[in-house]
């Protein structure tokens, strides 16, 4: 019996290889296992966390004031992505601002994008008088914060037709910077924590085959820039 045993082993010389792949495949997922957690999506843990806090109802409220009412605060912090979008929206929802105006949040972090009606007349980069009120509450918003600031100005891709700007990349250009000018001017905010930038038709959020979707695609974003960036 024992001779036979080791018949059947001498005719089989190459049974290590079994073992040895299952070695690797354990070492090939151990590995893959280690990578999945060092890639953690940021922006995707805190939504993540802040939707589980939601759920459970999380007791401390002194917290949830300060990220939810930074209008109120005493002095400027950042504020994550999340907490900040959740506080726009709620300033905005108690204002009279609703028409061509648009907040959402992104990897980048929290846009206030405003349509090109709502403060500037047709091929002008002057601020109307009626979105100065308007101005004046993201002003506020931005004084209650200490995120960087850009202001990218966007237009749509029909040529423009004026002797003040010759290209739509000058006329986007001139409207972002106008309007950081603007909250330096009036508003006393520092200007090294402002970027002005102007983008032109390359940029766009919609098609521009439409005339709805140019009128999206010309507009002033106002992104309050995630501490990421």
């Amino acid at each position: 019996m024992k001779r036979k045993s080791r018949e059947i082993e001498s005719d089989n010389p190459d049974r290590w290889i079994v073992s040895y792949a299952d070695f690797i495949t354990l070492m090939f997922a151990f590995f893959t296992a280690l990578y999945a957690i060092s890639q953690v999506d940021i922006w995707k843990l805190e939504r993540f966390t802040t939707s589980l806090q939601d759920a459970l109802r999380t007791s401390d409220t002194s917290k949830r004031k300060e990220t939810t009412t930074i209008i109120e605060g005493i002095k400027p912090l950042y504020i994550g992505d999340i907490q900040l979008e959740r506080s726009v929206r709620e300033i905005f929802s108690k204002s009279s601002f609703v028409e061509g105006i648009t907040i959402s949040a992104s990897s980048r972090g929290v846009y206030i994008s405003l349509s090109d009606f709502t403060i500037f007349d047709k091929g002008s980069a002057n601020i109307k008088d009626e979105a100065k009120p308007l101005l004046s509450l993201i002003a506020d918003i931005i004084k209650n914060t200490s995120n960087h600031i850009v202001v990218e100005g966007h237009t749509d891709n029909i040529p423009i037709k004026g002797l003040r700007y010759s290209s739509n990349w000058e006329l986007s250009t001139a409207r972002a910077t106008s309007v950081v000018l603007y909250f330096i001017k009036n508003y006393h905010l520092p200007p090294e924590r402002f970027t002005a930038s102007g983008y032109g038709e390359y940029k766009p959020i919609a098609t521009n085959a439409t005339p709805e979707g140019r009128s999206k695609n010309r507009r002033v974003d106002i992104l309050f820039l995630s501490k990421r960036e």
